[in-house]
């Protein structure tokens, strides 16, 4: 239990790179293999591929969301409860997040399974992107079980004190996608059902890894005989908390259809794959900062269950200035230097050309995205599902859609890209009042354990 105890006794911002550092290079890892599958299918197949990728980003992000209900909620449960010495309940946890995972994406893969052309076609698919997407889909789907098996669990992994070994799961997938995809794509020319394959095999290796370190009897939290029997007051605990970073995958599929189908009406499919490289971009430095988050989370969560204040306050403080210095590097990097990221992509220069000015305009306010993530986190780490769903949905939902549903009308594809930073100033002037309010009051807040 030596690396439990250590969560309450080591001083914090050696403890959070202690947790973070591993869960930053293995989401950055991650990423990185995202990016890299689409610069090869940029490379490999050309501009309509990538435009036929970014139309699936809205049905990815709905099995991530669903992945991230129970994942994430389970990781805070965990946390809790070992802060309060009690492993029965954090086996419990584990046992009825597998479960609920598996009824998870048994429903979602029935539902694409018989609609999946018409969920495209909604989500923006054109006659030309249309076959990309379709054929993307029905190669990457039987993958998204052991996807989410190896994100769920790697979360649960982290929060029982095990965080090199949750970083070697998400290393192990990324690196042999690495190898993978360049095989099946140029090798082999399959083309972007190769980019999917390569991701199947990939994921199921790390699912692998991470149920083998479950199922062995000396590890914190295990899998145990009984523990698989969905309890009502487990399940409502895991998803209470599950719910808020879930809603920011799910709402994040919503403002992708609004922004895709918004997209193709002022700028068409060229526009359409610029916007892929600019939520690849973004999405690859949030990641890094949710990496962040990811190693803060046990350490508030456990703090929090021990009565330890003090401590979480100083680990959220740290965390957030991090993550800012993150986000401000990434706006730098949109700003004065998207024509070389859109190159690392493509060399058609008209869609160079339109990529660099989404950039340039849409992270104007990039740099105080980091503050807002860790913030969500923060709320979910302590149980205050509330006050972090609704963090998540400010940002993209009460400022961002209605930006985007108003603006493109008067300045079209300019309006597009200036509801970004529009939305992330008055988000952040939001989270800081939350924030402000949270720490005033947060003597004197415990959380409800949900006793069995």
């Amino acid at each position: 239990m030596d690396n439990l105890k250590e969560l309450e006794e080591k001083p914090i911002l050696p403890l959070l790179w202690q947790y973070s550092l591993p869960a930053i290079i293995g989401m950055m890892v991650t990423s990185l293999y995202n990016v890299i599958d689409r610069i090869f299918i940029g490379q490999g197949v050309g501009v309509d591929a990538i435009a036929g990728l970014t139309i699936t980003f809205p049905v990815m992000n709905i099995t991530v969301a669903l992945g991230v209900l129970i994942g994430a909620g389970a990781a805070a449960r965990t946390s809790i409860y070992l802060g309060m010495k009690d492993t029965e309940r954090a086996d419990l946890v584990l046992g009825n997040s597998l479960v609920l995972l598996l009824i998870n994406v048994a429903v979602y893969l029935t539902v694409f399974a018989i609609f999946m052309k018409e969920i495209l076609i909604a989500f923006g698919a054109s006659e030309v992107t249309l076959p990309y997407a379709l054929e993307f889909m029905y190669y990457i789907m039987p993958g998204m079980l052991m996807t989410n098996l190896a994100f769920t669990l790697n979360n649960i992994m982290r929060a029982s004190g095990y965080p090199n070994r949750a970083m070697i799961t998400m290393v192990i997938g990324a690196v042999l996608n690495v190898i993978l995809a360049p095989i099946f794509i140029f090798y082999f020319e399959m083309g972007i059902k190769g980019a999917a394959i390569a991701t199947d095999i990939a994921m199921t290796v790390s699912a692998a890894f991470v149920i083998w370190h479950f199922l062995k009897k000396d590890v914190t939290v295990h899998f145990k005989r009984g523990t698989f029997r969905l309890r009502k007051k487990i399940v409502l605990s895991i998803y209470s908390i599950g719910a808020a970073p879930a809603m920011v995958n799910a709402v994040g599929c919503a403002v992708t259809v609004i922004i895709n189908t918004t997209i193709v009406k002022y700028g068409g499919d060229l526009s359409v794959a610029a916007v892929g490289i600019f939520v690849t971009m973004t999405s690859l430095i949030s990641t890094i900062t949710i990496g962040l988050c990811q190693g803060m989370q046990p350490i508030v969560g456990y703090n929090f269950g021990a009565g330890k204040l003090e401590r979480l306050r100083k680990a959220y403080w740290i965390a957030c200035l991090w993550a800012t210095c993150l986000a401000t590097l990434g706006s730098i990097t949109g700003i004065y230097f998207g024509e070389y990221v859109a190159r690392l992509f493509t060399s058609d220069a008209q869609l160079i050309e339109v990529t660099s000015n989404a950039l340039s305009i849409s992270m104007l306010a990039f740099s105080v995205v980091g503050f807002q993530i860790v913030s969500t986190t923060f709320f979910q780490s302590i149980g205050k599902a509330g006050k972090s769903v609704f963090l998540s949905l400010i940002r993209q939902v009460i400022f961002l859609i209605p930006l985007l549903l108003i603006l493109p009308r008067h300045m079209e594809m300019h309006g597009v890209w200036l509801s970004f930073p529009i939305s992330d100033i008055f988000a952040t002037m939001v989270t800081g009042f939350m924030i402000m309010y949270q720490f005033k009051q947060i003597s004197q807040q415990r959380l409800d354990p949900y006793p069995m």
